[in-house]
């Protein structure tokens, strides 16, 4: 057993990384330290002085481990990397679900202009990243179009390669001839560039010309391709405006954080708003979720500091200046960290007079009305949070009253934790069964279960039902981990009849869970809930309570389409499985070498069926297979 205050006392004065563990090994936790001594022995003294959040952290922590290194500079790429690599729950981290598209310029001989949602330090140009991606897709299509770039990916044209359509077509300038110079090229793809830049303006200009003289010659449709093109170019630089003389590049940085009630001040939503500036010209905004439970105490410059190294870590190319309203914590090791790493010096400025600090100032205020919509918008989904939460306490309080005769407490405000249940099968083969998990409003897609029922014979929805139910709350009891958490309530579909299986695996288990029925009426929409006490059953209807009936249908079509996807999943194995076993000389080990070698049944048919004696040597050299099996499978699809 980890024994902390021994393992306190080896501790190094020595710069390096350390992780925090809970009781199960998972790092919950990743920092860095000049003298790892001295900070990690701080978070096992007297928590008096403590934020909230290392409170909770400090709760959980089993052991720890520390890497030492030789600078502060290596400790913070050690950190990053292992922020990034492990996700600690504790830790502030950049949310990377944002995909916002670029238009990407490669560094091939001939290069190519396309769109990508992925950044590389290939030695490519990257301009954006854009929000409008139908603009995107346009303005590449002109490009292309327009410069005649080359668009297949082929790296070389050895002798004899034909060209493509786009060739014939004269959308690509047809460097597989031959017949174009390296120079010419390099001309028009120079011009696709300043374009990006920003310099449209004569590109534009002929576009509406051509746009007028399709018009006058009644080409309509050539029209509405030049008026698409204008269209989609302006969408791009709509935001381009000049904001600073000089021609650098710069981001300009502003964290964010929507206040909750007053008094809460663990578990803010906080968010970072980027600018982006090049040549002069503000490009775009976007903004980065962070997962951070922040208290009062850290403030913006721990945010700041986790957003930087993290952000610009990814990035294939980082600013010369990143424009900040606050100094982020470590910023001299942040900008040595981010010179290494870009090639070229990056400075961290708070800028305090001139044309910089009206940006940054400009910057807040765009801020300040994001951070204003965005506690609008979180009012509002508080106030339906709260509406389901008291429409479903009203469920459960008629029927505790019920059935004990007790009226519940006054409604506390909590989610409540649900859970649906469905079961899928073809005329009773491969009967397969689906849990889905709602905690308030949303999904909660880690919960959700899936079951193959072994025990049932042909189409028994209910003994599938109680088979699925059997075994989620015996694992339960048995205290494993994916199945622990219990529900608040139960929603069946069908009716009277699974709400009697469910309510029958319960009581054998144990267990008190509240089971409602989802009944629905001549029309097959939901019109309530009935639920049994005693030998009698109750309606409660849904007329009043539009949030819960919304809600409820979402749920039943969720559970629906997570058990369908299941058994199509099953089914389609299934029927793999048993074409194959009907071949002469085919078992088990041929089957999974056929399958893992060609990835399907068409694959296989295909090369069986062709004539062609190289795609049968090819069956015949697969995992396990010879020739007279080979040959059994043409002989089986011919």
């Amino acid at each position: 057993m980890f024994d902390i205050k021994e393992n306190l006392k080896k501790l190094p004065d020595k710069p390096g990384v350390y992780m925090h563990k809970d009781k199960l090994g998972n790092i919950i936790y990743v920092g860095k330290a000049i003298n790892l001594r001295n900070r990690v022995r701080q978070y096992f003294q007297s928590s008096k002085n403590m934020a909230p959040k290392v409170r909770s952290m400090v709760s959980q922590i089993a052991e720890f481990e520390y890497i030492t290194v030789g600078s502060e500079m290596e400790a913070l790429i050690l950190e990053c990397n292992l922020i990034k690599k492990y996700r600690p729950k504790y830790n502030i981290l950049l949310r990377d679900d944002k995909t916002y598209p670029y238009i990407k310029v490669t560094s091939e001989e001939y290069p190519r202009v396309m769109k990508t949602r992925q950044l590389k330090k290939d030695g490519s140009k990257y301009f954006g990243p854009y929000s409008d991606a139908g603009a995107v897709n346009t303005i590449v299509d002109f490009l292309n179009a327009s410069f005649e770039l080359k668009r297949c990916s082929a790296p070389s044209f050895p002798e004899g390669f034909k060209p493509c359509l786009n060739y014939h077509i004269k959308q690509c300038r047809g460097i597989c001839t031959g017949l174009v110079s390296k120079e010419e090229y390099d001309e028009a793809v120079a011009g696709a560039v300043e374009f990006l830049n920003g310099r449209n303006q004569t590109v534009l200009a002929k576009l509406h010309d051509k746009m007028q003289a399709a018009s006058e010659a009644m080409e309509y449709e050539e029209a509405a391709t030049y008026r698409d093109y204008i269209q989609a170019a302006k969408a791009l630089a709509e935001t381009q405006r000049v904001v600073m003389r000089h021609k650098d590049e710069a981001d300009i940085i502003v964290p964010c954080v929507v206040a909750g009630e007053e008094g809460e001040s663990f578990d803010k939503e906080a968010f970072m708003v980027i600018f982006y500036v090049r040549e002069g010209k503000l490009i775009g905004r976007e903004s980065y979720g962070m997962d951070a439970k922040l208290s009062v105490d850290e403030g913006d410059t721990s945010m700041l500091s986790a957003f930087i190294t993290q952000h610009y870590s990814r990035m294939a190319s980082i600013p010369k200046e990143i424009l900040v309203s606050k100094m982020p914590k470590d910023s001299e090791t942040i900008q040595s960290f981010l010179s290494e790493e870009a090639g070229h010096q990056v400075k961290i400025i708070k800028p305090e007079r001139g044309e910089k600090r009206a940006l940054v100032k400009m910057a807040l205020k765009d801020a300040e009305e994001m951070v204003h919509t965005i506690s609008e918008r979180a009012a509002a989904a508080k106030e339906r949070k709260q509406t389901l939460g008291r429409e479903i306490w009203d469920v459960l309080a008629q029927m505790e009253q019920a059935n004990d005769g007790v009226e519940l407490p006054a409604y506390d405000g909590r989610e409540y934790r649900a859970e649906a249940y469905d079961i899928s099968n073809t005329n009773g083969i491969d009967t397969v069964g689906a849990m889905v998990v709602f905690k308030g409003l949303v999904p909660e897609r880690s919960g959700y279960r899936k079951f193959k029922v072994r025990t049932v014979q042909g189409q028994d929805d209910y003994a599938s039902m109680k088979e699925v139910l059997s075994r989620r709350f015996i694992r339960a009891l048995e205290d494993d981990e994916k199945f622990a958490v219990l529900p608040d309530i139960i929603f069946m579909d069908g009716g009277k009849g699974h709400v009697t299986t469910a309510l029958e695996v319960i009581e054998a288990t144990g267990l008190e869970i509240p089971v409602v029925g989802m009944v629905k009426d001549d029309h097959h929409r939901t019109r309530g809930l009935v639920y049994k006490t005693g030998e009698e059953w109750k309606e409660i209807p849904l007329a009043d309570k539009p949030l819960l009936y919304k809600y409820i249908g979402r749920m039943q079509e969720e559970v629906h389409r997570f058990a369908i996807e299941y058994h199509h999943k099953v089914r389609g194995k299934s029927a793999a499985r048993s074409l194959l076993d009907e071949i002469k000389g085919i078992g088990p080990a041929r089957r999974r070498g056929l399958l893992e070698t060609f990835g399907s049944i068409d694959h296989i048919r295909q090369l069986a069926v062709s004539g062609n004696p190289e795609d049968l040597k090819k069956l015949a050299e697969a995992p396990g297979m010879d020739r007279r099996a080979a040959e059994n499978i043409k002989a089986f699809f011919t």
